[in-house]
């Protein structure tokens, strides 16, 4: 099972809920909240290096900002 997500405004929202529901989709309202915490998410996952770091590492360099 795959999901996609299309950001668009409300009228066109409307019309591709509709078409989804009558291809047999199961459809979800997602909050702009939600869309930044899923995007947040995606990009940290793409980031990962697999390393290992100290909680004091991490502060210093957030300090040095």
């Amino acid at each position: 099972m795959g999901a996609i997500i299309i950001r668009a405004d409300q009228k066109s929202s409307k019309l591709l809920k509709e078409l989804a529901v009558q291809l047999g989709a199961v459809v979800t309202n997602v909050k702009n909240e939600h869309y930044e915490d899923f995007m947040l998410g995606t990009l940290m996952d793409s980031e990962k290096t697999g390393e290992i770091v100290s909680r004091e590492e991490i502060f210093k360099k957030l300090k040095e900002k």
